[in-house]
């Protein structure tokens, strides 16, 4: 089975580290990655799981091989010609070896060839779970330890992919290689000692030779209907993502009347995934037809040279019988041969993807013995502080200043200056290129990542929300908070009379990303789980810009409770909100150009008066056209000309 995000066409993504690890993978390397969590150090149960099942596969795979037996010992006995009287004492013998115990003894060996494979089915089951949930776990607190850089560099969609395929891979690579690849060797070697003992060695030869003929074809034949399913899975992919682009932009398509052409441009996509799926079930039938006529081959020129032994004299009826058995047993595994070969080899890229991932390292971690933060006053103080995300393009240039204790700094500048860089800094999302930043003295490269960000409180300018409660998001804060707690923080952030209206109240459904709820419903709760969590430090990452003036007015009276008595970075879009900041340092270009008072750098006139004053003109001009109607502008659209635009728009990727 392709990867479905394997693409040929031009400007396709370009294949990541952990791909070129992917494709370089063998099974050999695959299970010695495997093997420690299919045989657990720390579990007795799981290794004698393990043992019982190796027990039980070879009793099986016996079983297997008495079957024809019984079926030849049944065959004989109804074929044969002794019917002299039985004497009384050969009786017991005589049932045992008569064509009806033979029969039934033919019938309770199958059953007991079936019992024993699934009952070992059922007894690796949990050492194989056991192998996926760990493994799973390891990976998704691994992802989780990668920095920022890493997650932004990659699809969210895509790593849930790696860790969605990695965790069926080991299901696949247990229940093929284990339960099908492994049995079926076994049993080949077992076929092939009971032909050279019962028979000779041209039955060994003829069956080899079917076997190898037989897989040949079979690695041929899947490798090209490999390329054949990869255009299909390409196919299917392009028709998914056409038709979820269209759905989740159903307004869009309303508004321009776009409906068949959007229906037009699916159905395209269908064509080609119909075609490519005509072709996958056609070389299937070629697969398949090869597979039987080369086993068909072997199957007849064993037969053969046994019918030619029962003419001779050398052979019974009963081998005849049993050598045809023995060969359609052994053709059930074996036909599943270039199944397993494809879904093994998906796999194995499938898994040593989800280990090449748990092979990076994380770009931000501890110092060996690092020590908790203590935070006696709150006081931040950045020393000389550098950063570029791309070393050819630095973004902060030596940046020194301090946030002192239970006192709020605010942060301004144009787009790119590097405001947002400065609290991802803090968060220590990246470690800084030089420079120190301190908290209390202690620099926050020396103490664990837990404490540090146990004690700075966020509120970001765009509030994510998990798809739960609004309770279960506030509650986010401070996981063991209880309910009277949660609820006094709602009051806090002004979101209670909200909560209380709605007819579910906290249990209230916020939806994905939290889309049911308003950008100012969103902010509040934002807000309270960050009371809730009350940290002694509080960064403001332009938690207003995107809401409307009225919204910002209520929003900015909450934060101004939350900030009292706590040190306060403010990074700010819109500088009416922090006019009453102790201090505004204004960044450009990744410096310093100006730092102090609202009052003292509008005395200045320079770049923060600049930017005032645009501001304000902007502000002017959207009430004036409010006095003249409420709808000629919305209060959430605020008119500003192209140049504020390009002196404040956010930029994400610059900062």
């Amino acid at each position: 089975m392709a990867h479905p995000h394997s693409h040929s066409q031009s400007g396709s993504p370009a294949a990541t580290p952990e791909d070129a690890v992917a494709q370089k993978a063998t099974l050999g390397g695959t299970l010695m990655h495997l093997w420690p969590y299919i045989w657990p150090g720390d579990r007795f149960d799981l290794k004698m799981r393990v043992a019982w099942s190796v027990v039980l596969l070879l009793v099986a795979k016996a079983a297997t091989l008495v079957v024809p037996f019984t079926f030849k010992w049944a065959t004989d006995a109804l074929t044969g010609a002794d019917t002299a009287p039985v004497e009384p004492s050969n009786w017991t013998l005589w049932l045992l070896a008569s064509p009806l115990a033979l029969t039934m003894s033919y019938g309770l060996t199958r059953v007991l060839m079936a019992v024993l494979t699934q009952w070992r089915d059922g007894m690796f089951a949990q050492v194989a779970m056991h192998a996926v949930r760990k493994l799973a776990y390891r990976t998704f607190v691994h992802m989780h330890e990668l920095s920022l850089r890493f997650h932004l560099e990659r699809k969210t969609g895509g790593l849930t992919r790696v860790l969605e395929r990695g965790r069926l891979g080991i299901e696949v690579i247990v229940r093929m290689v284990i339960l099908q690849l492994v049995p079926t060797i076994i049993e080949l070697t077992l076929v092939m000692a009971v032909l050279l003992w019962q028979f000779d060695w041209r039955y060994v030869a003829v069956i080899m030779a079917t076997v190898v003929v037989y897989m040949f074809y079979t690695y041929k034949a899947t490798e090209w209907r490999i390329e054949i399913r990869r255009r299909m899975n390409d196919s299917d992919s392009d028709a998914n993502q056409k038709a979820i682009d269209s759905l989740l932009n159903y307004e869009t398509v309303k508004y321009f009347g776009a409906e068949e052409r959007e229906a037009k441009r699916y159905d395209k996509s269908m064509e080609r995934y119909e075609g490519a799926s005509v072709s996958t079930y056609t070389s299937l039938a070629v697969l398949n037809a090869g597979q039987a006529v080369i086993f068909t081959f072997g199957l007849t020129a064993t037969m053969l040279m046994c019918a030619v032994g029962i003419r001779n004299g050398t052979n019974t009826v009963g081998d005849f019988v049993m050598i045809n058995a023995m060969m359609i047993q052994f053709y059930q595994p074996l036909n599943f041969m270039g199944m397993v070969y494809r879904e093994i080899k998906q796999a194995i890229i499938d898994i040593e993807k989800m280990f090449a991932v748990l092979s990076r390292n994380p770009e931000v971690k501890d110092k060996p013995g690092a020590e908790p933060l203590v935070v006696t006053n709150g006081t931040v103080h950045f020393d000389d502080v550098r950063f570029a995300y791309d070393p050819s393009r630095p973004i902060l240039k030596g940046l020194s200043f301090e946030v002192p204790a239970g006192k709020t700094v605010a942060i301004v500048g144009p787009s790119g200056a590097g405001k947002s860089t400065i609290s991802r800094l803090l968060f220590r999302l990246y470690d800084v290129s030089g420079g120190h930043i301190r908290i209390d003295g202690q620099d926050i490269r020396d103490v664990t990542q837990n404490s540090l960000r146990a004690a700075i409180g966020m509120v970001p300018q765009d509030t994510v929300l998990f798809n739960d409660t609004i309770r279960y998001n506030i509650r986010y804060g401070r996981w063991d908070a209880t309910d009277e707690e949660v609820e006094e923080a709602a009051r806090t952030a002004q979101i209670d009379t909200f909560i209380k209206a709605s007819p579910k109240g906290y249990e209230t459904e916020v939806g994905e990303r939290g889309l049911k709820l308003s950008g100012g419903e969103k902010q509040r709760v934002a807000i309270a789980r960050t009371v809730l969590k009350s940290p002694p430090i509080l960064v403001l990452d332009e938690a207003t810009s995107a809401l409307d003036s009225h919204t910002e007015h209520e929003i900015q009276g909450a934060l101004e409770r939350v900030s009292q008595n706590r040190t306060s970075l403010v990074i700010a879009h819109r500088l009416s909100t922090i006019v009453g900041a102790d201090e505004i340092i204004v960044l450009d270009q990744g410096r310093i150009s100006e730092r102090g008072t609202h009052a003292q750098l509008l005395e200045h006139g320079g770049l923060y008066a600049s930017m005032w004053n645009r501001q304000r003109e902007a502000e002017e001009a959207r009430e004036r056209l409010a006095m003249i109607g409420d709808d000629v502008v919305p209060n959430d659209s605020p008119v500003r000309s192209p140049a504020i635009d390009d002196d404040l728009a956010t930029s994400a990727a610059a900062e």
